[in-house]
């Protein structure tokens, strides 16, 4: 489950007798699958792994000196080797493309214990700038380039005055800055101290910058053979560093991206320091303190006596201990010395004749449980590698928790745990303690780390933290109805209160797709939690219960609100329209007005219910303002919404509102739609119920039954009836009845003297604009009234038809001179003649005229004049052979017309052949005379194609709208397209003649 089976590190023999009879081994270095070996008879034994060669180079000249130390670059190309001599040490420097060394004569007599490489800067053909730590305490910078074949320049950096101790390890390390400069980091450490260095520039500038300030170090007691400094290397930069100190090991965390300013100026770039006591992986009383070095991501390899021990470096506790399987002859003195490759990531041994690899197999594996061991749970979470590991850590985190009784901490640890504890337990755990708020709290962890896949699971967990909810909810009440009377508990029960109200509903929104509907609204209603349920109802968009609730409660404008949401369905509107409107009739009716898409018709239901009880005289009528809404600002054709605006309108005191709607004409303008759309029979009922007589009168004028609106009116007043009387304009006998009516009602209303009477009647008379006169209302007057009160009326009656006699007199003899003159026009025009021209040319054929022509010319039903063809000249001064006329005619015209013409031809033609005094070209009077059927047939054929020129006339506007081709003269159009000759491009010149 957890994969901590198996070592993390083991050995393997890499090189038995490595040096080949040269000596013993007396120092390695390696870089880059590279490792190079300094032997005690002076030789240098290069092992290349990675092309597979190896050679010697005696740097002593066979004088047997052992070489000291040997180092080599990161990249495996360059070597510094210092060899011990009678004289004190000699330096050398050797490329892996040289067969021969290179004595470095400025270094001659310094022993150099340790180099600096700059990995950010080198390269294979050169070193670039290098820092050489000696024995005598002096910082020494270099550079050899490859191609020189001698170092560029060698110059000291600085010296140890204060303590002028052995530097025994060195590091460096460069970034860049923001401004690109390059900033430098070097570290130093003797037997006893550790110094830094840092600055901006380069290596020259930054150490001339100590030379008036104090260099920073830190000192350990106690002494070592040899102190070491070492840097992990990861991803090309230094991560940590560890120093091989008398005291132990000290290490720390680099950081050279954030500096932070120390108290004397210089940047701070080690973080997390620490020291790792040698007591601690001492097996007996006496300390052990470590020959050798080596440090991985995660681990101290320390060398003690002859085996190396690996330690922990986060819990500073030996996890493994390696031994060495040595040739007989390197038994006695073991292990000499571990080396580190830091760009192969490999770590060495190696005693006096053979090397051994130490290999690292994933040492980060069990780096999660070391944290946990140690509480530091955060890094332990992010080492985990999977579910059952992290489970782990949540249990010990949740389990820590709980033991202190921080029951909430406890629960959002166990909400994370899948493998380990089954949700039962842990739901158990908090159920037989009694803590309902932490098993909430657990639960609604559980939710969250839930997948959408666990339907099941997320319904029934948030069912369940709904009734806790519920349960919280209802226990916090209690305790507050317990504790009225203590006003700090009040305020702070109200708090929490509200607080857990608040989360609750909260709770409700995010799950609202996940709970169970029915079930929810049956645990809120059972809680007596209403206003939750509607919270709920509003979320799942169950609309009805929503506004039920709130009209229950009187919030109009809350339920308003919500049936104006656009996603609620308009039926609720309807459903609910008679309960609004009796609450608030002015707020549900401003509703209805802002609402787009309502169907009045629907809302008719509701708006009578309103509409039947009693309102103030002074109260404005919503139902009427809405249906007058409806009917002149939407536009609503609707019979019910016009019919019950009528209706209320007719209830009101005052008929203007009434007349004034009779009166419109809603559906003008509008296409096939009726001038009005109320009943209107309807409305005469309900009119002649509420005794509104003026409307009544309306709609008989309205329906066309001017009688009985007369007859009405005449109730109600006589002006009103003449002024329904004159409305009839189309039917004059209709309007002389009206009249009649009228003038009867007059005169036998007034009650006057009788000459008042007359007098009067006579008035009346003449406002009828003389439609009616004085014989026509004689009848109404009583027997015994004598004629003189009427002589003057008589008279001027009498004096009218004189008039009228003598108009029809003149109206006669202005019709008998017009037919006189008709009759001679029409002689005249029986003498009517044309000049034509010799030249004269047919309008269509271009032939002339005048040209004798062949009989076959002569079309059927025409003679001949002489030799020439029958012809037609027309009054604009057209001429056309008969034939050339009908054939165009013919063409221009519809195919009926064109039918009626070959019927006249044929019957002429038939005619024709019977009689026998016809000959062609022969001509006598009774031709022109005679009245006979074929003259009444030719006369027809005139009509049909002589009627008007053909050229001046209507055929010719007509022929305007006629195509210049036929769908009939496709081989026409066909003629007209240019084929050029195949295998050509070329197009022929084409000559046209005119």
């Amino acid at each position: 489950m957890d994969g901590d089976a198996g070592n993390v590190f083991s050995v393997d023999p890499l090189e038995r007798y490595a040096t080949k009879g040269h000596g013993v081994i007396t120092c390695m270095g390696a870089g880059n699958d590279v490792i190079v070996l300094g032997t005690s008879k002076g030789w240098l034994i290069r092992l290349d792994f990675l092309v597979g060669i190896s050679y010697d180079l005696d740097l002593s000249g066979g004088r047997g000196e052992p070489i000291h130390r040997v180092f080599v670059d990161p990249g495996g190309s360059h070597c510094i080797a210092t060899v011990l001599c009678v004289g004190g040490a000699d330096t050398y420097y050797t490329h892996a493309k040289w067969a021969k060394p290179r004595i470095l004569n400025r270094l001659k007599g310094v022993c150099v214990n340790d180099v600096a490489w700059n990995r950010q800067n080198i390269t294979e053909a050169s070193t670039r700038e290098i820092i050489l730590g000696t024995d005598g305490g002096q910082l020494y910078v270099m550079e050899v380039d490859e191609k020189d074949k001698k170092e560029k320049y060698i110059k000291i950096l600085f010296e140890l005055t204060e303590l002028p101790e052995s530097i025994m390890g060195l590091q460096m390390e460069t970034n860049r800055t923001v401004n690109n400069a390059t900033r430098y980091y070097v570290m130093a450490v003797t037997p006893t101290r550790l110094y830094s260095f840092t600055g901006i520039g380069t290596l020259d500038t930054v150490f001339a910058g100590y030379a008036d300030r104090a260099v920073r170090f830190m000192e350990l007691p106690g002494e070592i053979p040899n102190s070491e400094l070492h840097f992990f290397i990861k991803q090309k930069r230094a991560v940590h560093f560890n120093w091989l100190s008398g005291a132990g090991i000290y290490h720390g965390d680099l950081n050279f991206g954030a500096q932070h300013s120390s108290t004397d100026g210089d940047e701070n770039f080690v973080e997390n320091k620490g020291l790792l006591d040698y007591t601690k992986f001492c097996e007996d009383s006496e300390v052990q303190k470590p020959r050798s070095l080596s440090v991985s991501e995660f681990h101290f390899l320390l060398l003690i006596k002859d085996k190396v021990k690996v330690v922990n470096r986060i819990s500073q506790q030996v996890v493994e201990e390696l031994k060495f399987d040595h040739v007989p002859e390197s038994i006695s003195k073991g292990i000499i010395g571990l080396c580190t490759d830091a760009t192969a990531g490999l770590f060495f041994a190696y005693d006096e004749n053979s090397i051994f690899q130490v290999s690292v197999q994933d040492e980060a594996r069990d780096m999660w449980r070391v944290h946990l061991d140690m509480k530091e749970y955060a890094i332990a979470l992010a080492n985990c590698r999977n579910s059952y590991q992290r489970d782990q850590v949540y249990i010990v985190q949740a389990d820590a928790a709980f033991s202190v009784k921080d029951f909430y901490r406890a629960a959002s640890f166990y909400a994370k745990i899948n493998f380990i504890l089954s949700f039962e337990e842990i739901s158990l755990k908090f159920i037989n303690i009694g803590e309902q708020d932490a098993l909430r709290t657990f639960l609604l962890h559980r939710l969250d780390n839930l997948s959408k896949d666990d339907k099941c699971q997320i319904t029934m967990i948030s069912t369940w933290v709904t009734e806790l909810y519920l349960d919280k909810i209802n226990r916090l009440l209690l305790e507050g109805a317990t504790e009225s009377t203590n006003k700090d508990y009040s305020k702070s029960f109200s708090l929490e209160y509200q607080a857990i109200v608040q989360e609750f509903r909260a709770f409700l929104s995010d799950c609202k797709d996940v709970l169970d509907e029915a079930t929810t609204m049956t645990l809120l209603e059972s809680y007596g939690r209403i206003d939750e349920l509607v919270y709920f109802a509003n979320l799942k968009e169950h609309y009805e219960i929503v506004v039920h609730y709130y009209i229950q409660q009187g919030e109009i404008k809350k339920a308003l609100g919500v049936l104006q949401r656009p996603n609620v369905s308009q039926d609720l509107q309807y459903k609910f329209a008679p309960d609004l409107i009796m609450l608030d009739a002015y707020e549900t009716v401003e509703s209805w007005m802002t609402t787009n898409k309502l169907n009045p018709k629907k809302l008719i239901p509701a708006m009578m219910r309103y509409s039947s009880e009693p309102h103030a005289k002074n109260e404005t009528h919503e139902v009427i303002k809405y249906l007058e809404y409806c009917v002149h600002r939407l536009q609503n054709e609707d019979p019910g919404v016009h019919n019950l605006l009528v209706s209320l309108y007719a209830k009101q005191e005052d008929d203007s509102a009434l007349l004034r709607f009779l009166q419109c004409k809603f559906g003008k303008g509008r296409p096939n739609s009726p001038d009005f759309f109320y009943d209107p029979k309807y409305t005469l009922r309900l009119c002649l119920k509420e005794k509104r007589m003026r409307a009544c009168v309306h709609i008989y004028s309205m329906m066309s039954m001017h009688e009985e609106a007369v007859a009405l009116a005449l109730l109600v007043d006589p002006e009103l009836a003449m002024a329904e009387a004159d409305k009839v304009e189309d039917d004059e006998e209709l309007r002389k009845k009206l009249w009649l009516m009228v003038a009867k009602h007059v005169i036998l209303q007034e009650k006057g003297t009788k000459r008042e009477n007359i007098r009067k009647a006579i008035a009346f008379l003449k406002e009828t604009d003389g439609l009616l006169k004085i014989e026509d209302i004689l009848p109404f007057f009583p027997d015994f009234a004598l004629i003189d009160d009427f002589k003057e009326a008589i008279c001027s009656s009498l004096e009218d038809y004189n008039k009228q006699i003598e108009q029809l007199k003149q109206e006669m003899n202005d019709a008998t001179h017009g037919a006189d003159d008709i009759r001679s026009d029409i002689t005249a025009l029986a003498q009517r003649y044309a000049i034509i021209e010799q030249d004269e040319e047919c309008g269509v054929c271009k032939r002339k005229i005048l040209a004798s022509g062949r009989a076959s010319h002569v079309p059927i039903g025409y003679n001949s004049v002489g030799p020439m063809p029958p012809f037609y000249v027309f009054p604009c001064g057209h001429a056309f052979h008969a034939h050339c006329l009908i054939a165009h005619v013919k063409k221009c015209i519809s195919k009926t017309h064109t039918e009626y013409i070959e019927n006249l031809q044929r019957q002429l033609n038939l005619l024709s052949s019977r009689s026998t005094k016809e000959s062609n070209g022969a001509l006598d009077g009774e031709t022109f005379t005679s009245t006979t059927p074929m003259d009444k047939l030719r006369s027809q054929l005139d009509d049909a194609v002589a009627s008007e020129c053909p050229f001046c006339g209507d055929l010719m506007i007509r022929e305007i709208s006629l195509p210049f081709i036929f769908p009939n003269e496709s081989e026409l159009v066909a003629s007209w397209k240019i084929n050029p000759e195949s295998g050509s491009q070329k197009i022929s010149s084409m000559t046209i003649s005119i």
